[in-house]
């Protein structure tokens, strides 16, 4: 293992030498079934529940194939295996163990957080002031996981020098092809994670199930995923109640920031038993999850919101009703702010994707839970 890495380093390193001496989201496609064009029968299929953007697919002799809704397929061979003779020429092929890993989607950190599979990653898309995930934090500070680019700007002599053996990144770089292109010249394979596209919000979080196969941790994976689907069966047999929530932020220009109807943040909230305020908000057809709008339209509507969910995760955390007033006097007529109903997500929402049915099981007691001294949930924090 030892020389077959030391080999991949030297080869990144002549790549290194060459570079520098000559140097809109796609739609989901339909995954088709596990065939590797060698005649090889699958013996067993992963197990999905809400997942719709990608499969896991096992062969005899420890053999794995990863299948992704952009058309893209991963075999993943075994650490003493050897490639198989005659699979489709479009199969990328990862080698046990996977290390070393360049991860730009950050969404999935905290997967391989969850999975204890962080000594996979050597190279991060963030800096560490950026990571609200604390292991993932201190991993950067201590050097275990170096910085090496956002998307759009890698660092592609460190990502080479150092042998990563997949990029993993977000749909941001369908934005900047010429990367994943540049990428994949070098010798390093690109997976982009398509879990944004997930449509319930759950699906997002049964992607650790796509990283446990990765890294070997099925059955870690199947555990982590099955306890946040128990929150969502929980509510199973709730009915809705009726309440109405506003979810946005205001920008630095003035605007108010919602999500889009139909979004996911939008979803948990239906989930819980509650109703997103606006029913027919933004342009399905867009990628983008939110919309600005002008204070006096988004008052029209929102004012008579039940709760409020103010998204901290832009601009910083807020500490007062005052300080939510101050961005906007208008605010101070909303029903929720005059029933003191109003909630503050903290910064550590959009990157705890394994955490979503817990979420979930956040918004329902915040609708349900008629307790003044109720201040303090998972993941929100009520503004007084």
């Amino acid at each position: 293992m030892k020389i077959r890495k030391i080999v991949r380093k030297a080869s990144c390193l002549l790549l290194v030498l060459l570079m520098l001496s000559g140097c809109l989201p796609a739609t989901p496609a339909e995954l088709s079934p596990g065939e590797l064009g060698n005649g090889w029968q699958v013996q067993s299929s992963m197990d999905l529940q809400y997942a719709q953007n990608f499969s896991v697919d096992y062969y005899p002799g420890d053999y794995t194939l990863l299948s992704i809704s952009d058309g893209s397929r991963f075999l993943i061979v075994p650490e003493e295996g050897t490639v198989p003779a005659g699979i489709d020429e479009d199969i990328v092929i990862l080698t046990r163990p996977i290390e070393d890993i360049y991860l730009v989607a950050t969404s999935a950190m905290c997967l391989f957080d969850a999975l204890d599979a962080l000594s996979s990653i050597r190279l991060s898309g963030l800096q560490a002031k950026d990571w609200y995930i604390s292991t993932a934090r201190k991993a950067m500070e201590a050097g275990d996981i170096l910085y090496a680019g956002k998307y759009n700007a890698p660092d592609y002599e460190l990502i080479m020098s150092h042998g990563a053996s997949l990029a993993i990144e977000s749909t941001m770089i369908n934005h900047a092809p010429e990367v994943k292109e540049k990428l994949q010249e070098v010798g390093i394979p690109v997976l982009i994670d398509q879990s944004s596209y997930e449509t319930h919000p759950l699906g997002r979080t049964e992607w650790i199930k796509l990283y446990g196969a990765l890294v070997g941790k099925e059955e870690v994976a199947c555990r982590l995923f099955e306890e946040q689907a128990a929150y969502l069966q929980a509510l199973a047999g709730e009915e809705n109640t009726g309440k109405t929530v506003a979810f946005f932020y205001i920008s630095s220009s003035g605007y108010a920031v919602a999500r889009k109807s139909g979004d996911y943040i939008t979803k948990m909230i239906e989930l819980a038993g509650g109703n997103y305020i606006f029913e027919n908000l933004g342009d399905p057809q867009k990628a983008t999850s939110t919309v600005p709008l002008e204070m006096e339209q988004f008052y029209a509507t929102a004012k008579d919101a039940d709760f409020i969910i103010y998204n901290s995760t832009v601009g910083g955390e807020l500490s007062s009703l005052e300080e939510l007033i101050g961005k906007n006097e208008l605010l101070r007529d909303f029903k929720a702010v005059q029933n003191g109903n109003v909630w503050c997500v903290e910064k550590n929402l959009f990157q705890e994707t394994t955490q979503l049915g817990l979420m979930i099981s956040d918004i329902h007691r915040m609708l349900t839970e008629n307790d003044a001294s109720l201040n303090k949930l998972n993941f929100m924090y009520r503004l007084q």
